[in-house]
C-alpha cells in the first residue's frame, strides 16, 4: 500500500526539505517542530555546498534560499602569522546564509505551496499501529499518519525509539563559536572564506557583499563540553584561544555581535536508520562535526533520496532499505572525513 500520509518530526533542515521533496513526490507530509519559532543555535552560519544546491533545485527551493544567501566563491587558508598557504576557488554553486535565514526560507516555502508547518509541538514518543503510526507530543496531541520521518536533529528522541541502545552523540573535543562584526575591518576579499590555522585554534572568515559585515567563527580545541555560556563567556573563550596569533582574529572577535557558541558532537554511525514505519533523516542519522561544511547539504540530499524511495516503493520497510543503502556509506564517509579534519585543523 502507498504512503499518502507522513508525519515529520523537526522544521529544521533535513525536516522542511523533507517536506518539499515529499510533495514533489506526490506525498502529503506535515511538519511538527518542537521550538516555536526558529531553532537551536539561530546565530550560526552556514555553507550549502554544490551537492546541496543541486538538491535545492530537486525540490523548488533554490530561488527561496538564493535570496537569503551569499556567493562562496574561494578560500585561503593561512597560518598564525598570517601569510598565505593556499587558495582554491570553491566548486560551486555554494551559498553561505545564517541557519535561521535558511530555517525560515525552506518553513516559509513549505506554508506558501500549503505544507503544514506546526511549532512547539515536542515529540514525547510514536508507536506504530498495523498499517500506521502514531506520534504523541509533549502538549497532549496526537497524530497518526502512515510513516514518521525522525528529521530531529542530533539529540533526536525518534533515534531512540527505533532502537532503544542507538548511540549518544560523542563529543569532538572541540568548541564552535559564531560572530558579526561591522564593516570590514580586515579589508576582506567579498565572498571569499579566509581560514586561518592558528596556534590553539582554527578561524574562519567571510565578508558577504552587500551585508555590511564580517562574518567570523572559531573551532577551538576543549577538554571538556562547555555549554551553557554567556554569548561574553563564549567571546572571552574565542579571544583567550585566537588572540595571540598575528591574524585578525582578536579585532575581529572583540568587535563581534550576535555572539553565539556550542560544543561540538558527532554521530560516527548510527546502526539502526528505520525501523518498519520510523525513518532518521539528517543530523538524526549522521551527525559531523562543521568541518567539511556537509550538515545542511547532507540532510538536504537525504531529503530527495527518502521522497524518491517513498515514492517508488509501496512498502515503507522496502522504502526504508532503499533509501539507507543510497545514504549510509556516503554520509558516514563524510561524517569520518569531516571528524579527521577537525581533528588535524589546529596548530
Amino acid at each position: 500500500m502507498a504512503v499518502r500520509e507522513v508525519i515529520i518530526v523537526g522544521g529544521g533542515v533535513a525536516g522542511t526539505a523533507t517536506a518539499l521533496a515529499l510533495q514533489r513526490a506526490g506525498i502529503r507530509a506535515e511538519v511538527f517542530e518542537a521550538h516555536t519559532s526558529g531553532g537551536a543555535d539561530a546565530g550560526a552560519f552556514l555553507t550549502v555546498m554544490r551537492n546541496g544546491m543541486a538538491a535545492l533545485e530537486e525540490i523548488g527551493a533554490t530561488e527561496a534560499v538564493t535570496a537569503v544567501s551569499f556567493p562562496a566563491d574561494a578560500v585561503a587558508l593561512l597560518d598564525e602569522s598570517g601569510a598565505r598557504l593556499g587558495h582554491r576557488p570553491i566548486e560551486g554553486p555554494a551559498r553561505t546564509l545564517t541557519r535561521a535565514a535558511l530555517y525560515r526560507a525552506l518553513q516559509e516555502l513549505a506554508v506558501e505551496r500549503g505544507i503544514p508547518v506546526h511549532h512547539g509541538r515536542r515529540l514525547t514518543t510514536a508507536a506504530s499501529h498495523g498499517d500506521g503510526v502514531e506520534a504523541v507530543f509533549a502538549d497532549g496531541s496526537r497524530v497518526r499518519g502512515d510513516v514518521l520521518v525522525g528529521a530531529d536533529g542530533i539529540h533526536s528522541p525518534t533515534r531512540r525509539l527505533i532502537d532503544p541502545d542507538a548511540p549518544e552523540p560523542r563529543y569532538s573535543g572541540q568548541h564552535v563559536v559564531y560572530g558579526y562584526t561591522p564593516g570590514n575591518p580586515a579589508g576582506l576579499d567579498e565572498n571569499a572564506y579566509h581560514m586561518i590555522r592558528g596556534s590553539q585554534a582554527f578561524f574562519g572568515v567571510t565578508v558577504p557583499a552587500g551585508d555590511g559585515r564580517t562574518w567570523w567563527f572559531a573551532r577551538l580545541r576543549g577538554t571538556a563540553p562547555a555549554a551553557g555560556l554567556s554569548p561574553e563567556q563564549w567571546r572571552d573563550l574565542a579571544l583567550e584561544k585566537c588572540g595571540d596569533d598575528a591574524t585578525p582574529a582578536r579585532a575581529l572577535i572583540a568587535a563581534g555581535t550576535g555572539v553565539v557558541g556550542s560544543d561540538s558532537h558527532d554521530i560516527p554511525t548510527t546502526p539502526r536508520w528505520h525501523g518498519d514505519r520510523m525513518v532518521l533523516a539528517g543530523d538524526a542519522a549522521h551527525a559531523a562535526v562543521p568541518a567539511a561544511a556537509q550538515g545542511a547539504s547532507m540532510a538536504l540530499e537525504d531529503a530527495v533520496a527518502l521522497a524518491v524511495s517513498l515514492r517508488e516503493h509501496g512498502d515503507p520497510a522496502e522504502a526504508f532499505a532503499v533509501y539507507e543503502d543510497r545514504r549510509r556509506t556516503e554520509t558516514e564517509e563524510t561524517v569520518a572525513a569531516s571528524a579527521r579534519m577537525g581533528s588535524s585543523e589546529h596548530g
